[in-house]
């Protein structure tokens, strides 16, 4: 009877030992590149020199915000040790009062076209140029989104060969209104498709406040215009939870009940030959793409033409911004796998591309001429903006990189 006992415990034991069990590491090694001490990043833009570039919006955390003396950037330049430096200047990142006008009530986002209020994006575009998306929206000490004011919301090209300014396009207040976020960009540069020869931006609106969408710019001409406002598949899917490392996510509002997560259209990404537009929700799990031309038509019937393009290239996960590389993958967060996936349209099946325990949120994303995938991780859902509505992020916040698959690189058209 022992016997049997002992046999059976030993059974047990080694039934036990041999279970299944999660190995959670997958693809190449993720490379550490830089860690960040102060600062809360999103964006990450790298280019072709390898200068790296991130920014730091203080509508997604009141650390970042300026308020005129605490010395906060809203874009900085990448160095050595683990450093950063404003760019492309100091000043410019320093508007007179700070990045919110308290002589407005409510306050509301300064308006000041030639500075810098509250970054969430930046991207070199195929000619290695640094375009930095200014939502012109910050948050108060309390985590209140102030209102952009006319001036704030803008699009600028930096000369990364001489760190100068040489375009800034102002969105008008039928464009950018007070409660959009312009989320994420990018550049269609080929000189066919408008009659000004200069090529096209297209930005996201990931407003929790409503009206999500998706915004093109001439960049000849500096004219903009939307599509997409409202349609179904940039609006954010009805009682949404995304659960990361076991955390449950709703949404916090100062002054309101928690909610579902209402984050729109945020993640975008051009395919590798420009012809199409791939976007989601972060409050979703469905991927999208719609045909560029659609986009840029301005007839009377396009937006109806447009919705009517739409595709669902099925779930995606959970994932905040998108990348694209000259295999034509389509990458994204898959952030309940602690992971990276990628989409490939030729086949129309969505593969895991590198996964790690360290990932939690990744933001940004930004395919290099070195071939590689540098991505940000910074612990957005532990942020005030959600349950408890305390902020729990644990410093520092991390960029990373990975080597792309089959030698690919940053896909260079335009």
């Amino acid at each position: 009877m022992l016997k049997s006992i002992a046999t059976f415990m030993g059974f047990g034991l080694l039934s036990i030992a041999q279970l299944l069990k999660d190995p959670g590491v997958a693809g190449p090694p993720l490379e550490l590149v830089h860690l960040y001490y102060d600062e809360f990043p999103t964006g990450i833009a790298v280019s072709s020199a390898g200068r790296m570039f991130s920014n730091y919006p203080g509508g997604l955390d009141s650390n970042d915000t300026n308020n005129g003396s605490n010395g906060k950037y809203t874009v900085a330049e990448l160095m050595p040790n683990n450093t950063e430096t404003p760019y492309p200047s100091a000043e410019m990142n320093n508007p007179p009062g700070g990045a919110i006008n308290y002589t407005t009530y409510p306050p509301t986002g300064a308006n000041y076209q030639q500075y810098l209020i509250g970054v969430q994006s930046v991207v070199v575009d195929p000619h290695d140029r640094l375009w930095i998306l200014d939502t012109g929206r910050v948050s108060t000490n309390n985590g209140t989104l102030v209102p952009a004011s006319y001036g704030g919301p803008k699009l600028i090209g930096v000369n990364l060969s001489n760190n100068t300014v040489f375009q800034t396009i102002v969105f008008p207040t039928t464009v950018a209104f007070a409660d959009s976020y312009l989320n994420d960009v990018r550049f269609d540069l080929r000189p066919n498709i408008t009659s000004s020869g200069k090529g096209v931006a297209y930005i996201t609106d990931s407003s929790v406040e409503g009206r999500n969408g998706i915004v093109i710019v001439d960049l000849g001409t500096g004219e903009s215009w939307r599509h997409l406002t409202g349609a179904a598949q940039t609006r954010p899917e009805q009682e949404f939870v995304a659960y990361v490392w076991g955390v449950p996510i709703y949404q916090f509002q100062p002054g309101g009940p928690f909610t579902y997560s209402s984050f729109g259209s945020d993640g975008i990404a051009l395919s590798a030959d420009e012809s199409d537009l791939y976007f989601g929700s972060v409050s979703g799990r469905y991927l999208y793409s719609v045909p560029t031309k659609a986009l840029r038509d301005r007839s009377a019937t396009s937006e109806i033409l447009a919705q009517q393009m739409i595709l669902n290239r099925g779930q995606k996960g959970v994932s905040d911004g998108f990348e694209t590389d000259t295999n034509g993958f389509i990458y994204h967060g898959n952030m309940e796998q602690n992971a990276i996936s990628f989409f490939n349209p030729a086949n129309g099946t969505v593969t895991l591309f590198v996964r790690d325990p360290r990932i939690n949120w990744v933001d940004t994303m930004s395919t290099s001429t070195n071939g590689y995938l540098y991505f940000t991780v910074n612990q957005l859902y532990l942020g005030a903006g959600f349950y408890p509505g305390t902020d729990r992020k644990t410093r520092p916040f991390a960029l990373f990189r990975v080597p792309l698959p089959n030698n690919a690189t940053k896909p260079i058209l335009g």
